[in-house]
């Protein structure tokens, strides 16, 4: 039996949903992101789980608690699975940060690996810490289901990490709704995607909101 990684992203709030930069911030579920978590939990509490991680934001944990609270498992708060730093960037509004920080827009369009938002960080920082969090999670459990519940943008990176795809491409070949689960097998092969941002636990009306 292998080990296999469940990625999650947090269900929806006011800043996926506006499609405002939101790292450092620490928003609420919406009143839809809190069912999209009780329903991922309907859907997967039948899996037998190791251990669940997750980034120690409100977002995150609000995500994890309801399989927790059903499985009967503790949470492990990390560090290294938080949001992107948007630095000068947080809470305000793409057309905001492309008239005020022009230049530091464009080098973090064009190669975001090596150019972070305005005090933020890059793609090479956040791939740095999370990778630490996923040796872990390697190390302790050579087989089962790992949880890991964490954002957008280091969800993505740390795929593409885990599959040899540049890191600065990550907003180009990866996607991740909110609450959209990726899976991870590992074996002596290495690592393999299973599955890709899938949603089929929503419902359709959860599904089909704009802006996540």
């Amino acid at each position: 039996m292998s080990l296999k990684i469940y990625f999650l992203r947090h269900g929806e709030t006011v800043y996926s949903k506006s499609g405002g930069f939101c790292g450092d911030l620490d928003p609420e579920l919406t009143a839809e992101g809190s069912m999209m978590a009780e329903q991922f939990a309907t859907t997967y509490a039948k899996l037998p789980w190791n251990a669940v991680y997750v980034s120690p934001m409100k977002r995150t944990i609000a995500t994890a608690t309801p399989l927790c609270d059903t499985v009967g498992i503790e949470m492990q708060l990390r560090d290294g699975l938080k949001e992107i730093k948007y630095g000068k960037w947080e809470g305000e509004t793409v057309e905001y940060v492309r008239e005020k920080y022009a230049e530091d827009y464009m080098n973090w369009l064009t190669e975001p690996a090596w150019n972070a938002p305005t005090e933020g960080e890059t793609s090479v920082q956040i791939s740095s810490r999370a990778s630490l969090v996923i040796a872990e999670i390697q190390e302790k459990y050579k087989h089962g289901n790992v949880l890991v519940v964490s954002h957008k943008a280091t969800i993505r990176i740390i795929l593409c990490g885990l599959l040899g795809i540049d890191l600065g491409s990550y907003r180009n070949r990866i996607a991740a709704l909110a609450a959209s689960i990726s899976i991870v097998k590992f074996d002596v092969r290495g690592p393999m995607l299973e599955v890709l941002g899938d949603r089929s636990h929503l419902d359709e009306n959860l599904r089909n909101l704009p802006g996540t």
